[in-house]
């Protein structure tokens, strides 16, 4: 493995790690405020409970989110030296306002930690919102700096040198609302099945049930929301890609050739080296409609690009496929958990609770594959059309050291953060209300 496949390995790695913990911070508080609310207004000690267990489990996520997010700051500097000289000015302002976000995210969280029965209770309610807050915030400020890598702006390229610089126009670039409205949308589709998942399967099991229906509730409405509105968002964001990077929206459908009226693949094995896809059902004129909003609309092929200027095409095919695919099974079981409100009689079947809890891990898989999809499909850039990912490596050999002690520190997060939360569940079960 050379230099630049051992940092782009370790990016990678690292990125799949923290972005699951990152998206649970995000939206975990959102889920502990709305129970804490719900023990004001009824007294109920089951939302105590709730409440009280919710908030050791946000706090086991944000720090590890810090430490991972951390790892993440030192390798955009270490792994990609050349560019952050030329990208560091540019985006540095929404890293910087990132960090203020997280700081006043921590301030909040000790206040909501340690001010039970010391603080006003409405006062401390709210602390509990910013901490939820902040972390939406931090995400999409985070998201502004990727989108930019998509949607380069706010600068002048000029031989080579980055002049004329806007920080502002670099941050509200061209992707920004899009890309953070999809991935704000997905981080709570993918904490909230998974978290509403986890209390299924205690019910199914018939362990502290009451407990466990209440925080099932609570997490499968905004799972539910999040689902249903997810596609309209991953809409918005086909179109601003096949407008911006044919290439990447190429890639994506595996098409080949340019064409008016291009169907949309679903499924289908790609054959890179003789430029193919087989095995695959198509929907005649839809990606043309989809892309363009019209049936007859000319979508670029993947042959009319350079070679060296195209995207790994398999990966980005199958990445894409299993988003859309798992996607679109979230929003279906959305639409079940919707009607079971009105067949309350679904809910007292246990195989209703099973399908629920073996859906824990589909969200974080789509989230997955959309990560996938977005850096991958960027390829061979690491800023669109300007400067290419092999150019921007450290010239420092050895890399591959790096990437195996970073596996090494994130498999052992990954075990701590397990055990933690399945002693949490377990106490939660054996707690008396």
């Amino acid at each position: 493995m050379d230099n630049l496949d051992a940092a782009r390995m370790q990016m990678a790695f690292t990125l799949i790690f923290h972005i699951v913990f990152a998206c649970i911070g995000m939206v975990m508080p959102f889920f502990m405020v709305i129970s804490h609310y719900k023990w004001l207004k009824t007294k109920n000690p089951i939302f105590l409970t709730l409440t009280k267990s919710w908030q050791k489990g946000v706090a086991i996520f944000f720090v590890t989110g810090a430490v991972s997010g951390t790892a993440l700051s030192f390798e955009l500097g270490l792994l990609w030296p050349k560019f952050m000289i030329h990208a560091g000015p540019i985006i540095g302002m929404p890293f910087s306002l990132e960090g203020a976000a997280f700081f006043i995210e921590a301030v909040a969280l000790g206040f909501y930690l340690y001010g039970w029965n010391k603080l006003n209770e409405r006062f401390h309610l709210v602390t509990g919102i910013i901490v939820g807050v902040s972390g939406i915030l931090s995400g999409i400020l985070v998201v502004s700096a990727n989108s930019w890598m998509n949607a380069p702006s706010g600068f002048d390229y000029i031989n080579g040198e980055f002049l004329n610089i806007d920080p502002v126009k670099a941050f509200l670039n061209p992707a920004w609302f899009t890309q953070a409205l999809h991935m704000t949308l997905a981080a709570f589709a993918a904490t909230s099945f998974a978290v509403a998942g986890i209390h299924a399967w205690q019910i199914y099991k018939t362990r502290n049930t009451p407990l466990h229906k209440e925080a099932f509730k609570i997490a499968i409405v905004f799972g539910a929301v999040a689902a249903l509105l997810q596609p309209l968002s991953g809409d918005l964001s086909a179109k601003d890609i096949a407008k911006r990077q044919p290439a990447k929206l190429a890639a994506l459908e595996a098409h080949y050739e340019t064409e008016k009226g291009a169907p949309l693949y679903i499924g289908g094995i790609v054959n890179e080296e003789k430029g193919e896809v087989t095995h695959k059902i198509e929907i005649p004129k839809a990606l043309s409609f989809l892309s363009f909003g019209d049936f007859n609309a000319e979508v670029k092929g993947l042959n009319d690009f350079p070679k060296e200027d195209r995207p790994p095409v398999a990966i980005t095919h199958y990445a894409f496929q299993m988003m859309v695919g798992l996607g679109t099974l979230l929003m279906f079981s959305a639409v079940i958990y919707l009607i079971s409100l009105k067949k309350k009689h679904w809910q007292d079947k246990k195989r209703y609770w099973l399908y629920f809890a073996l859906l824990s891990p589909v969200g974080f898989l789509a989230l997955e594959a959309g990560w996938i999809v977005t850096e991958v499909g960027r390829q061979p850039w690491i800023i669109h059309n300007v400067m290419r990912t092999k150019d921007a490596v450290t010239p420092m050999p050895g890399m591959i050291y790096s990437f195996y002690m970073y596996v090494l520190l994130y498999i052992t997060l990954t075990i701590a953060v397990t055990w933690l939360m399945a002693r949490q569940i377990k106490v939660l079960n054996h707690t008396k209300i």
